[in-house]
């Protein structure tokens, strides 16, 4: 779950996502040819056989054998969400490819080749965070990636301070949005501006572009959220909650109706601020509230949306949780 910072990964900004206590798990053992034979109890991605597929052929150009496995995957993320479900199945996949292999990779490089087995699953040129979180997450802590270095430092996330996540019942899948234009266009004004990315532009530099005006702002209101965040200053996270939506929404333009209508009857329940999550054009919204009214938020404001759209939420509070690792080993990927 990204807390702040959408569309700024690709234009190696900052981000600061959560892994959280929802799951992928593959369950798998060795075959000795090159085949990959899993089923699926769950619904799980559209199209999904093509994700082990791309994840197993990146990983074969870090120099993994061609070695096969036989297993089933069961997953508690819910697709098209914005919730990193592919992500989480690239990950799980990968840990069980790895295994079979008797092949070993660091997190960030796990990370790097899932996101490249993403592009060749896809076709989307999306950015890294989301392997990064399910690879990186630390219970009780979100992570503030720098995604052009791709340093990680966790932030701790105060036990007084709930995420609540409401899905708006609008799935959403990337290869079938405007998603690509939007990234294609940043390298665009990148270029124009003569930089590597948007990751360099200042505010007066993009003043009249609006999808570089985003990216620009919403760098600099992940780091201030993080400051938030370590304060325990729930106000201000608030605030900019609501800026990073507001910005996604008329800069970005990559917010629907019933995201918009989502985050005014969060607000108005008593949540602190509220945002699309993920890349938009769908999915989920993330708020914050204090953990003493956060059940009270999600049934007032999941009434009023199902009463203003004829849409049926799920709502969540969500828990920082431990990234990857294989089960019955004691601790998350190194």
């Amino acid at each position: 779950m990204n807390l702040i910072g959408d569309h700024t990964d690709y234009n190696e900004g900052f981000v600061l996502p959560a892994a959280i206590d929802l799951e992928c798990v593959v369950a798998a053992r060795r075959r000795e040819d090159a085949e990959i034979a899993l089923r699926a109890l769950d619904e799980v991605e559209e199209g999904w056989h093509r994700y082990p597929q791309g994840v197993a052929a990146a990983l074969a150009e870090r120099g993994r054998p061609p070695v096969g496995i036989d297993g089933a995957l069961a997953s508690s993320v819910p697709p098209g969400s914005g919730l990193s479900s592919s992500a989480a199945l690239e990950v799980a996949c990968a840990l069980a490819l790895c295994d079979a292999a008797g092949f070993e990779l660091g997190g960030t490089e796990l990370a790097l080749a899932c996101q490249r087995g993403e592009h060749l699953a896809s076709g989307v040129r999306s950015g890294v965070m989301d392997q990064l979180a399910a690879v990186a997450g630390q219970a009780g802590h979100a992570l503030l990636i720098d995604c052009r270095s791709l340093e990680i430092r966790p932030v701790a996330v105060p036990e007084e301070l709930a995420l609540l996540v409401v899905h708006s019942g609008l799935p959403r899948r990337l290869e079938q949005s405007a998603y690509a234009e939007r990234l294609a266009a940043c390298e665009r004004i990148a270029r124009s501006l003569g930089l590597r990315s948007l990751r360099d532009a200042a505010p007066a530099d993009v003043r009249d572009e609006p999808l570089a005006r985003h990216v620009v702002g919403e760098n600099a209101r992940v780091l201030a959220a993080a400051v938030a965040l370590e304060r325990g200053d729930v106000s201000r996270l608030g605030t900019l909650f609501l800026e990073s939506h507001a910005s996604l929404r008329d800069d970005y333009r990559v917010s629907t109706p019933e995201l918009d209508v989502l985050v005014d009857a969060l607000v108005a329940a008593g949540a602190a601020g509220a945002r699309l999550t993920g890349a938009g054009f769908g999915g989920c919204v993330v708020a914050v509230a204090e953990r003493p009214r956060a059940a009270g938020v999600l049934d007032r404001a999941a009434a009023s949306y199902a009463a203003a759209t004829g849409r049926t939420p799920t709502v969540r509070v969500c828990e920082p949780s431990r990234g990857a690792s294989q089960l019955g080993r004691p601790s998350a990927i190194p």
